[in-house]
């Protein structure tokens, strides 16, 4: 979960002396989004719980590590990749500076802070943030859909499994196969095959709620739904939603077998334990449920569970809907 807000980016402080976080707080307050630590493991719970800070100001002296050991963990955890750090120290030392940008930090800021020099510093390492990230954004989209592509599904997929293993909290991946999708084109041409594809792609990202879910074309007629935190229940409301939408945009394809307008088939997996399996597992799981789907007529829904048997040996198990209250993306 990304801590910005109303477009402003994000600053996790972490600093133990609570007169300093205030005058930090007070100085860039109105222009950023605050989050506070006074401990290096308070921050990396932080961390580990989703928060996303565009930019850490990092005290160097904290009473449970320093600084430069807490930057090796972020490091080695995968966090510096999508943020800045700066540290913050009373002591200035070339050797001390020297180790703190040789590890990947961004900057130094001396303590007492001065407010013109923070909010100038912070200022401009963040825009050139913002405009990073505007560019990576680009790279991440598909072309022809203008929906994340295949490179940002793998990187959002690497995070969230490892997210839901140290938090053990369930998460469901959807493939969704557009039906008979080769005689479409044959049929009415490429141009109208893009055009499809337009269309289908824009209502199955729309039919995700949370900033955290993410629609992915995987390739060709192929689309992927991650959704962290869903239970069984919550794929299956998610994967029917999908296949109702896109059938309701009433496409017509005189070619298909399965219905007179375009439809989808829908194959998802949800895991309950993540941190026991690969997140390969899951992909080939719900690659199987895609089968499953498309063996059975297409234009429906196979949902499969990965679980470990009694013997540790991984299962990919097919599974039906369950009654009752579900933890569906967007109503949690």
């Amino acid at each position: 979960m990304t801590c910005a807000q109303g477009g402003r980016q994000c600053i996790l402080l972490v600093e133990d002396d609570k007169v300093t976080r205030e005058a930090i707080r007070s100085i860039l307050q109105d222009a950023y989004v605050f989050v506070e630590a006074s401990t290096a493991e308070e921050a990396l719970r932080l961390l580990r719980q989703g928060v996303q800070p565009d930019l850490v100001l990092l005290d160097v002296r904290l009473p449970d590590m320093d600084g430069y050991s807490m930057f090796e963990r972020l490091r080695n955890e995968g966090f510096v990749r999508d943020m800045l750090v700066i540290f913050l120290t009373g002591q200035w030392g070339e050797a001390d500076e020297a180790r703190g940008l040789g590890l990947g930090a961004v900057d130094y800021i001396r303590k007492p802070v001065s407010a013109p020099v923070l909010r100038a510093r912070i200022h401009n390492h963040l825009q050139l943030k913002r405009h990073r990230d505007m560019l990576l954004d680009l790279s991440h989209l598909d072309g022809l859909t203008n929906i994340p592509n295949r490179r940002r599904l793998d990187e959002v997929f690497a995070r969230q499994w490892a997210l839901a293993g140290r938090k053990n909290t369930p998460m469901a991946l959807l493939f969704v196969d557009i039906d008979h999708f080769k005689a479409y084109n044959d049929t009415y041409g490429h141009l109208a095959g893009d055009d499809c594809l337009q269309q289908v792609a824009r209502v199955l990202f729309g039919s995700v709620k949370r900033p955290c879910d993410l629609v992915a074309r995987f390739g060709g007629e192929e689309f992927v739904a991650l959704l962290p935190e869903t239970d069984l229940a919550g794929a299956w409301n998610v994967a029917e939603r999908m296949r109702r939408a896109v059938e309701a945009l009433g496409i017509p394809h005189a070619s298909s077998p399965v219905a007179p307008q375009v439809t989808v088939s829908v194959g998802g997996c949800v895991c309950q334990e993540c941190g026991r399996f690969l997140a390969e597992a899951m992909l080939a799981c719900a690659d199987q449920a895609l089968y499953a789907a498309k063996s059975a007529g297409r234009n429906r829904i196979s949902m499969h569970r990965l679980a470990a048997a009694a013997d540790g040996s991984l299962q990919c198990q097919p599974v039906e809907p369950v009654p009752g209250p579900s933890k569906e993306p967007g109503k949690d």
